[in-house]
């Protein structure tokens, strides 16, 4: 009895594995079709009590965080525009981005929590 609680405990961790994938994918392919990353965050609000309690937690909380400031900043950006500064203030948040993707799906391929 306690081996099946295993094999469906592991069948559903690797399934929500592979959903935390999933919503890293989605917010990458936001450079390309910006309604993913929407999608992405529905997702993660949909699915965060699934996760609770599990090191998968940490991957929703970062990539909540990372869609919230992403936003906030290109807001920013996009408000100074027209004085040179949003510009720049738009390039450091696409690395940002980019370094937040990057960092949290290295992580979750090598089964590591984020430090939030």
């Amino acid at each position: 009895m306690s081996e099946e609680i295993i094999v469906v405990h592991d069948a559903k961790m690797e399934s929500l594995k592979s959903l935390t994938q999933v919503m890293y994918i989605l917010y990458a392919l936001s450079y390309f079709a910006g309604i993913t990353a929407i999608v992405g965050i529905i997702i993660n609000y949909v699915k965060k009590d699934d996760v609770a309690g599990t090191w998968l937690e940490s991957h929703f909380r970062w990539q909540i965080r990372t869609f919230w400031f992403a936003l906030l900043w290109a807001a920013i950006g996009i408000a100074t525009f027209f004085i040179l500064i949003g510009m720049a203030i738009l390039f450091a948040n696409f690395c940002w981005i980019i370094y937040r993707i990057v960092k949290g799906w290295l992580n979750l391929n090598d089964n590591k929590a984020m430090l939030c």
